[in-house]
């Protein structure tokens, strides 16, 4: 039930302080087993945490709109009516995840900011009121929040937003500068592009995506030039500064010399900081690391044994799914034998939804050459791939495939795809390392067809020794 009343205190089992996919898997669960649980969360906007209210959800749902061109319509209004279909999604997902903790009697939803007063109690404060929770076990869940560094002019310019007001504007940028080459910057870029935006990328690295392979980053990077992204690496903003209605940003190359970019939106993606601020971590002693992220055991314990962090507050990989088995590990603890860890993760993939979408699991090229190994290598062209017909059946046979795996063994070290449906052909490959599969078991597998899925086929059986 929703509470913000100014009753003096509520005991607990279970205290979970944010809304976040680990969080309040954990809270549901223990609910629905009968233990007295309060989710606390600072705003009702984010109830269901930020992956369906500003991240996963509602940027992916724009992807999606703006590979989808309806004939006729223009892009202003292309970008009104994805904000809005977008808006009525996630406003509908929080309506249900509210009800997943407002339904079972034994949990509490508490709107408001926590705050630890002691090991086993927070104190909550929503304007006037003031309620003291006190509980056996705590869960910080609290998330990142986009991070703004002291570039000048950056967090005071009115034209500068971060990926949260992207989401939302009202009117979609003309000519958006992009701050940053990472996932995010990357994925909005590409999307603002498909909805007409004169679009110019400036990334302080060599290249942009620097965790993949070099090739990778390249092949990124002209996939988005020929979407009329205008890529500048070796970039280091220095300024941004309003100068009537547009923002003009000034930037160093490489080699010194000075450039400016003028926009009418910028947008910071240069990176996300772990939202620990005012939980009064210190005071009981919970330790945080030099970044500000909690600091957790390989079971997700804190420096206080009853205390848990989970998701991205904890500084590991800030992914949903990734917090969803923080969940796992927790719960295990709680309710079970107390053995699963994150030592138990293994080939966990990951995407960039640019269109077409790039998606990895295991390492990259250059990580199994340095790991001494004797190697089998494969790269295919999807345009080249004849017996995979589903990317030209949709339209997009761009984009390649590589895969790197143990001459030895057998064992598939690594595999990053570049075309359509890479986010669910990845998965395939994931599960396949996860239990063991071989090189030549995927090489050999049955697959339906027309699918993406079999050209791992085709991948694995264009393998040839270094």
């Amino acid at each position: 039930m929703a509470d913000e009343s100014t009753t003096a205190a509520l005991d607990v089992d279970l205290a979970v302080i944010g809304f976040g996919k680990g969080g309040k898997t954990l809270a549901a669960t223990l609910a629905k087993a009968g233990k007295r649980v309060a989710m606390i969360e600072q705003s009702a906007a984010m109830y269901g945490g930020t992956c369906i209210n500003i991240g996963c959800v509602p940027t992916k749902a724009l992807v999606w709109r703006s590979e989808h061109r309806e004939a006729g319509v223009d892009d202003d209004t292309r970008w009104a009516q994805a904000v809005g279909a977008t808006s009525a999604l996630t406003t509908a997902m929080r309506a249900k995840n509210f009800a997943m903790l407002d339904t079972p009697d034994t949990a509490t939803v508490i709107t408001g900011r926590a705050s630890f007063v002691d090991p086993h109690t927070l104190l909550v404060t929503a304007g006037d009121d003031r309620l003291t929770v006190r509980a056996e076990t705590i869960v910080i869940n609290t998330g990142a929040v986009p991070a703004l560094p002291p570039i000048t002019g950056l967090a005071t310019s009115a034209h500068v937003v971060t990926s949260t007001e992207m989401l939302t504007l009202p009117v979609r940028p003309r000519r958006l500068i992009v701050l940053g080459g990472g996932y995010v910057g990357v994925e909005f870029a590409s999307m603002q592009a498909a909805f007409g935006a004169d679009v110019t990328l400036l990334h302080r690295g060599e290249r942009i995506l620097p965790a993949e392979d070099p090739d990778v980053s390249d092949r990124v990077a002209a996939l988005l030039t020929e979407s009329g992204v205008k890529v500048i690496t070796g970039a280091a903003v220095r300024e941004v500064a309003d100068v009537g209605d547009i923002a003009r940003v000034a930037y160093e190359l490489a080699g010194g010399a000075l450039a400016t970019a003028d926009g009418d939106t910028v947008l910071a993606a240069l990176g996300r900081r772990v939202a620990t601020e005012g939980l009064g971590l210190e005071a009981v002693g919970i330790a945080t690391d030099a970044r500000g992220a909690v600091v957790v055991d390989e079971r997700l314990r804190t420096s206080i044994p009853h205390v848990f962090a989970v998701g991205d507050v904890n500084g590991g990989p800030q992914f949903t799914y990734v917090s969803l088995d923080d969940y796992r590990i927790v719960l295990d603890q709680l309710t079970g034998p107390g053995i699963r860890s994150t030592h138990d993760r293994v080939a966990v993939p990951h995407v960039v939804f640019t269109t077409p979408p790039l998606a990895r699991v295991g390492m990259t090229e250059r990580e199994a050459r340095a790991s001494g190994r004797p190697l089998k290598v494969a790269r295919r062209e999807v345009v080249e791939m004849a017996t995979v017909p589903r990317a030209k059946i949709v339209g997009d046979a761009r984009g390649f495939m590589t895969a790197t795996v143990d001459a030895a063994t057998d064992e598939i070290l690594g595999v990053t795809v570049l075309a359509h449906d890479a986010h669910e052909l990845i998965n395939t490959v994931a599960v396949a390392m996860r239990f063991g599969a071989t090189a030549t078991q995927l090489r050999d597998g049955i697959y339906t067809h027309p699918s993406m899925t079999e050209a791992l086929n085709d991948l694995f059986g264009a393998l040839a020794a270094e």
